[in-house]
């Protein structure tokens, strides 16, 4: 699998593609969604399709597909290669999600959590085989959140369409299990680490030792090699409570004036004046009460304000 688009600019999302199968576009099509990569706190996130004609789903079941979790890495690349010796009939893509693109959509300020850009992901690559004339009758979905308001959101975006939501749905259906060894193979062979390599040297010394989960050794390389100023690089998803909590109790403390905080608020603060102090009513309704002398500027110009019209 070439990765090179994805390890030119890694901090941004990518979407990796094969080549559409004629058959696809002229028979009626099966599809299936699956992601690698939703847990750690270390690398990218990657959503996966993999599609193939509905007359031809028996022999995708024939390449003894299964749910990539149950398979070794050795495994997993090996059934890729039989899913990319069948590209007769056979299509997929994906789309890797950057540590950075994770972390800055669930740092918004409008919530945006990770089963909203799950869906949106799985959304838009579906999209794309529409677009790409892929002739789609049916989804399947390995589920994320409810599957029934998952499978109905789905159903609402794609009518015509059937649409099938399901817990462990890629130890279900066939084709989920291809999307999910694709999908698996993509964040395992580069996309996780490999790729981040050039970014710090001290990622090469630590690859072998830890999985990319908040486990014990995970999390002490984590407070090792904090900067105090700048944080982790990019291959961290600095949005996880894991490098949030050291990042708050380890490196230094930055306040931002503007951080869900409006004028009035930083003023206090800061024990200034809000610019709008100066407009504002006192409390009994009556400006002359009020506890501050008008400024110079608006008593010469004999302005007061005006509690009605």
């Amino acid at each position: 699998m070439d990765l090179s688009p994805f390890e030119d600019d890694n901090s941004v999302s990518c979407r990796l593609v094969s080549e559409i199968p004629e058959v696809c576009k002229t028979e009626d099509c099966c599809l299936g969604i699956d992601e690698a990569g939703r847990g750690p706190v270390l690398g990218p996130m990657v959503y996966g399709i993999c599609f193939c004609p509905l007359s031809r789903k028996e022999e995708l079941k024939d390449l003894k597909v299964a749910d990539s979790k149950t398979l070794t890495e050795a495994e997993r690349e090996n059934l890729f290669e039989k899913l990319d010796e069948a590209k007769s009939y056979v299509g997929w893509a994906l789309q890797i999600l950057s540590p950075n693109t994770i972390s800055t959509c669930m740092l918004r300020r409008t919530k945006y959590n990770l089963n909203a850009l799950s869906h949106d992901t799985a959304i838009d690559l579906v999209q794309y085989a529409l677009d790409s004339g892929v002739q789609l009758k049916e989804i399947y979905v390995d589920t994320v959140g409810p599957a029934d308001k998952y499978e109905h959101k789905l159903s609402q975006r794609f009518p015509g369409i059937q649409v099938t939501v399901r817990p462990k749905a890629d130890s279900l259906f066939p084709v989920v299990s291809a999307a999910s060894i694709c999908a698996k193979v993509s964040d395992q062979s580069s996309a996780g680490f490999k790729s981040f390599l050039f970014l710090n040297s001290l990622a090469i010394r630590v690859v072998p030792l830890f999985s990319l989960f908040p486990d014990p050794k995970t999390k002490a390389w984590l407070l090792k090699y904090l900067d105090p100023v700048f944080g982790y690089p990019q291959f961290v998803r600095f949005s996880w409570s894991t490098a949030q909590t050291l990042m708050d109790s380890k490196a230094v403390n930055v306040h931002w004036d503007d951080d869900e905080e409006d004028g009035e608020k930083a003023a206090q603060r800061q024990s200034n004046k809000s610019m709008l102090s100066y407009f504002s009513v006192s409390a009994g309704g009556n400006d002359q009460n009020a506890t501050h002398q008008a400024h110079r500027f608006f008593t010469e110009r004999r302005l007061k304000s005006l509690n009605t019209l």
